[in-house]
């Protein structure tokens, strides 16, 4: 690995604005605001939008598309093609 090439990593405590959870973890982004962590150590803080707290995905509240659905307003919108007929 070469030397003064790589940004510092460092601890960062991510905040989810959604669920309001947060995570300390290790990054190398920047940020100007700070928060106290449980330890007692203050930490660069940096807020996003969704993370594995508020994703549907990783919640399991995640919906289900009707395929079958889109393929009917798909032929009311276009009509259906003509070897279809």
């Amino acid at each position: 690995m070469k030397l003064g090439i790589h940004p510092v990593s460092r601890p960062v405590v991510f905040r989810d604005r959604a669920s309001d959870a947060t995570f300390l973890t290790r990054s190398t982004a920047p940020s100007t605001a700070t928060i106290e962590w449980q330890d007692g150590n203050t930490y660069p803080l940096i807020d996003v939008e969704v993370s594995s707290a508020s994703h549907p995905f990783y919640t399991g509240t995640a919906r289900v598309v009707d395929s079958a659905g889109r393929v009917e307003r798909f032929e009311r919108r276009y009509g259906r093609t003509a070897s279809a007929n």
